[in-house]
């Protein structure tokens, strides 16, 4: 394609960066169907906004998600994306493939579609980008027999993802891989017909790092954590008194001020720690997560789509988590049913718990509310009682 064609897209391929437009006309070369996307591209940047529409729902047999409609608002111009779907592919948890496996996920979507992908969306899946509605089938049953599956979209359970966890990270306090394709086992029939009143997303991070950003990105945020003490190697600690000032680089950036240092010795209150990681990853040879291993449960991060972005609230500071994952599983779907029951169209999690209150929430999902879930001190005088909580008192 002659370069004149896309001036405005032109200059995003300048710099040191990486460029998409790049790799747009790339696959523009071989196929009319990104070809076309690049001029629709261009366009779009040009009138400054963008030219697709809903069209009505597609979807291939027995799934009601997986595959995004989209249409071309000028198929006069640009035939060729005037359908133009997304359809999204269950990745492996943590996102390891084999290279043969991605071989085979190109070579069926160079038969059915654009060529394009992309790896990954933000709920995890790998995207195929751009197919016709006739080819929406024949691309799935293709996908099947080599072993792939569809993942959520609408108002489903969206896809389960997690950090790589205890393939590669040291800090990984569980098996985030375990308990990511269980769930999903788990859920298949919530991910593939929609019953909710919108998104609800899942997310393992194995530490407080949160690699996958769950707390802020998904209804349910799953982070490991322990429940006992940091472990301190003291000699390991002096060594890096040598090179930081752990005072000032370390315990005075703790938020909970629970670690102090006097020039020879390291000492950690955990009464006060809030297991944020800060210390650990500074000092990674002096300090390592407790022995006592699980997870904390959060619920209510989305970004500002209906509402504004929420970040995740804790609900289970602690819970262990072993195969096969009954009492988070129990907690989930007690959630989810309180959400499908209260939810208007369009609610996520969070502002269902906004508008109806936490203590509501606690209450349905059986939950004691807990020092850990109190953002800030109270500021209202009046303290109100459950009527029954009154009677069980008299009696």
């Amino acid at each position: 394609m002659a370069k004149s064609e896309t001036p405005l897209l032109d200059e995003l391929e300048k710099g040191k960066w990486p460029s998409f437009v790049k790799d747009l006309k790339q696959a523009a070369r071989k196929n009319s169907m990104a070809e076309d996307l690049l001029r629709q591209l261009e366009l779009s940047y040009k009138d400054k906004i963008g030219h697709w529409k809903h069209g009505g729902i597609v979807g291939v047999k027995g799934y009601g998600s997986g595959v995004i409609g989209r249409y071309s608002d000028r198929p006069d111009l640009f035939p060729n994306v005037q359908a133009f779907h997304t359809m999204r592919v269950n990745h492996p948890a943590g996102w390891f493939y084999r290279t043969e496996t991605l071989r085979k996920l190109c070579d069926i979507w160079d038969k059915h579609g654009s060529g394009l992908t992309n790896m990954h969306g933000s709920t995890g899946d790998a995207i195929l980008l751009g197919t016709t509605t006739n080819q929406l089938q024949p691309c799935f049953n293709d996908l099947s027999d080599a072993g792939f599956d569809l993942g959520g979209s609408g108002s489903a359970l969206r896809t389960p993802s997690a950090c790589v966890g205890p393939a590669r990270c040291e800090w990984a306090c569980i098996d985030s891989l375990d308990l990511c394709y269980n769930l999903t086992m788990t859920y298949q029939d919530q991910m593939h017909r929609p019953m909710f009143p919108y998104k609800f997303k899942i997310k393992i991070s194995a530490c407080a790092n949160d690699c996958v950003a769950a707390i802020a990105r998904s209804d349910l945020s799953i982070l490991g954590t322990w429940k006992d003490t940091i472990q301190i190697d003291p000699q390991e600690a002096a060594f890096y008194a040598e090179k930081i000032d752990i005072q000032k680089e370390v315990c005075d950036l703790c938020p909970t001020r629970c670690m102090e240092w006097n020039g020879k010795e390291l000492k950690i209150y955990d009464e006060d720690c809030t297991r944020c990681m800060h210390c650990i990853n500074l000092m990674p040879k002096a300090l390592r997560p407790g022995k006592e291993r699980g997870a904390s449960i959060l619920v209510g991060g989305k970004a500002p789509i209906v509402k504004g972005a929420l970040l995740s609230w804790v609900i289970v500071p602690f819970m262990k988590l072993e195969p096969p994952y009954d009492e988070l599983k129990d907690l989930i779907e007690r959630i989810q049913d309180w959400w499908d029951e209260h939810g208007r169209s369009r609610e996520r999690l969070g502002e269902l718990i906004q508008r109806l209150g936490m203590r509501v929430f606690l209450k349905a999902v059986n939950l004691p509310p807990v020092p850990q879930m109190v953002k800030a001190p109270r500021t209202n005088p009046y303290v109100f009682f459950w009527p029954e909580d009154l009677k069980k008192e008299v009696k």
